[in-house]
C-alpha cells in the first residue's frame, strides 16, 4: 500500500484524538498519565446460558457502558470464515446485539469486516449477512474492497511491524465501535482468538504475509499492537461453544455456555482464557499464566486495559453464573 495515497498519522495526530491518542500514549512514553486515569477494576459481565438471545440481553444489563443513544455504531464481528460458531460470529448473536442497542437509541449500524483467506463477500454471502442486513436495516463495509485512500497508517514508537499497520478510515472515524467475538484457540500462531485478535480483520489482507511470517517471533505482540488504532466502547463474547484446541475455523469443540461483556479488551481476553483453562484446553493455554501470554502481556504494556488479573471484577445476575464465576476467579487468581 502506498503511504502517499493513504492517511498517515504523525506523532502529534496520533496522540491528539481522545480515543486513538489515549490508546497510543504508553507506546509514546506517556504511560504514567494513562495509568493515573485507569479504573481500579475492569468489570466483566458473565452469564451462564445456552440461549444466545438471552445471553446478549443479560450481559448488557450487567455492565456500565457508554450510552449508544444517537450514536452511529460500527460493529466488528468475527467473520474470518463462514464456519459455524465458534468458527465465526453466530448470526443470532449479531442480530440480537443490533436489536438490543437499537432499542437503547442507536439510529444506525454498520457491520465492517475483512475475512481471510476466503473472500469477504463470499464469507458474508455464505453466512447470510446480506439478507440479514436487509432484515435488520444495517449497512455493510467490506474492508477488502476499500481503496488505498480509505486506510489510515499507524506506526507508533516501539511497535513490531516493519512499517506500521493500517486501519480502515471508517473505523478510525467511527462514533462508536462494538466488537463481538468468539471463544476459541488459534492453531496458526495466535494462540487464542478473542477480542484483541479481532483487530486482524481490520488490516489489509496484504499484511497477513508479514504477520504470519512471525509465528515463531513477535506475531502475538503485533496482534496486540493493531489495537492501538481503535478503541471499542463495548465488547460482547459469545462462549456458548468453544474451541479448546485447533481453531480459528475448526477445532476441538466444547460447550462453555457462557456470555461475557465489558469495555476492556484485555480483561475480556483474560477472562476468556480463564474459561478455556476451566474447560481444559491445549498445552499453550494450560501451560502458562494468563498475563504471560504475549497478546495479553503486550496489550497491558500498551495501556489497552487491565494490567493484572487483580484489576478484573466479574459481575453476575444469578446463582448459576455466580458459582461459575467463582471457578473463573480462582483461575484468574493464579495469574
Amino acid at each position: 500500500m502506498n503511504e502517499k495515497k493513504s492517511s498517515t498519522l504523525n506523532r502529534r495526530e496520533f496522540i491528539k484524538g481522545s480515543v486513538i491518542g489515549l490508546a497510543s500514549i504508553p507506546a509514546l512514553g506517556y504511560g504514567p498519565l494513562l495509568a493515573s486515569q485507569k479504573k481500579l477494576h475492569a468489570e466483566i459481565a458473565l452469564f451462564k446460558t445456552q440461549n444466545r438471545e438471552e445471553g446478549v440481553h443479560e450481559v448488557l444489563k450487567l455492565i456500565d457502558f457508554s450510552p449508544v443513544k444517537g450514536k452511529k455504531i460500527m460493529v466488528k464481528p468475527n467473520f474470518n470464515t463462514a464456519d459455524p460458531a465458534p468458527g465465526s460470529t453466530h448470526n443470532d448473536t449479531l442480530a440480537t446485539l443490533i436489536k438490543d442497542l437499537r432499542k437503547r437509541g442507536a439510529p444506525q449500524f454498520t457491520v465492517g469486516e475483512r475475512s481471510g483467506p476466503p473472500l469477504t463477500e463470499k464469507v458474508m454471502g455464505e453466512k447470510g449477512i446480506f439478507q440479514l442486513a436487509k432484515e435488520l436495516d444495517f449497512k455493510i463495509i467490506n474492508f477488502e474492497e476499500l481503496e488505498e485512500k480509505d486506510w489510515v497508517h499507524f506506526n507508533p514508537s516501539g511497535n513490531h511491524w516493519k512499517e506500521g499497520f493500517y486501519i480502515p478510515k471508517p473505523v478510525v472515524n467511527a462514533e462508536y465501535i462494538v466488537s463481538t467475538c468468539c471463544l476459541k484457540t488459534h492453531a496458526y500462531g495466535g494462540d487464542f482468538s478473542l477480542s484483541l485478535k479481532l483487530s486482524v480483520g481490520m488490516t489489509p489482507k496484504r499484511l497477513m504475509r508479514e504477520l504470519h511470517s512471525q509465528r515463531q517471533g513477535p506475531m502475538r505482540k503485533m496482534i496486540a499492537e493493531i489495537n492501538l488504532g481503535y478503541t471499542p466502547q463495548l465488547i460482547v463474547l459469545d462462549g456458548v461453544e468453544a474451541f479448546t484446541d485447533g481453531g480459528p475455523s475448526r477445532g476441538t469443540r466444547k460447550e462453555a455456555n457462557v456470555f461475557l461483556a465489558g469495555t476492556d479488551r484485555v480483561a475480556i481476553d483474560a477472562v476468556g482464557v480463564a474459561v478455556l483453562k476451566e474447560l481444559g484446553s491445549n498445552e499453550t493455554i494450560m501451560g502458562r499464566k494468563i498475563f504471560e501470554h504475549d497478546q495479553i502481556q503486550r496489550a497491558a504494556e500498551l495501556g489497552l486495559g487491565a494490567s493484572s488479573t487483580d484489576q478484573i471484577k466479574i459481575v453476575t445476575p444469578d446463582k448459576a453464573s455466580k458459582e461459575y464465576a467463582k471457578k473463573i476467579e480462582s483461575i484468574l487468581a493464579q495469574g
